[in-house]
């Protein structure tokens, strides 16, 4: 009974952080579909954000080190573009900037927010072969079903990094086609592992994104396109040249 009850209670932690990543990515498509284009709204990372701390303590509480070390890396990418958007602009002086957004709880909760992984990691380097036999040589979840995992984590952690560097070119936070290509690409490989795995709150919460990745990719072309059309409309015509007489 009490086995039966605390499994509850770490579904209902993954359930709510894959409910958090659901809701990033509705939110951004229905701000999307208003504009008319793909768009990389504060809220969108600031979810990711809530929902990537929560995940990675129900990757610790499941054994699973798949899930943990895929949100290792994205997690300061989140934390990056919301820097990006100005959330975290704080003054030489170490206080928030003046501006009404900033709040005084600004500067310790950025601290908390990077020290955080830093001492996660600290704990385990402190009992490393307990880790190794914790998360590498668990009986429930073979070696090769932990590579696997690693690999859709992998893939679809990527989709970051490559929105990091796209959107680090352009000074700006973007989420171009190329993210969501590896985001498909990524959920299919940790869907067919969630399977196994026979984890519904790592199944629904990837099965959830596929339409809106599409969809996203569907508006992106549709942008794009539209935007071809006018700077064809706006760039001047060619004038015939009159010869003086």
């Amino acid at each position: 009974m009490e086995k039966t009850l605390s499994q509850w209670i770490i579904f209902a932690i993954g359930f709510l952080a894959q409910g958090l990543f659901s809701a990033r990515i509705l939110v951004q498509w229905i701000m999307s579909e208003r504009k008319k284009k793909v768009v990389s709204p504060t809220i969108f990372w600031v979810l990711s954000l809530m929902a990537s701390y929560m995940f990675f303590i129900y990757g610790w509480l499941r054994d699973d080190f798949a899930i943990m070390f895929g949100q290792v890396i994205s997690y300061y990418i989140y934390m990056w573009n919301l820097k990006v958007k100005g959330v975290w602009s704080i003054s030489k002086d170490g206080q928030p900037d003046g501006s009404k957004n900033n709040i005084w709880w600004k500067a310790p909760l950025l601290t908390i927010l990077l020290v955080t992984p830093v001492v996660g990691i600290g704990y385990i380097l402190t009992d490393l072969d307990g880790f190794k036999q914790q998360f590498f040589r668990n009986s429930d979840i073979p070696l090769w079903l932990v590579v696997y995992g690693s690999l859709g984590q992998i893939i679809f952690t990527l989709r970051f990094v490559y929105q990091f560097f796209y959107s680090k070119k352009r000074n700006e936070s973007y989420l171009p086609a190329g993210f969501w290509i590896i985001s498909l690409i990524g959920s299919a490989v940790i869907v067919s592992y969630a399977i196994i795995r026979l984890d519904p709150v790592l199944g629904l919460g990837q099965a959830t994104g596929f339409i809106s990745y599409t969809r996203n990719l569907m508006i992106l072309h549709r942008q794009k396109k539209r935007e071809a059309e006018e700077n064809t409309k706006t760039s001047p015509e060619e004038q015939p040249v009159k010869e003086d007489s």
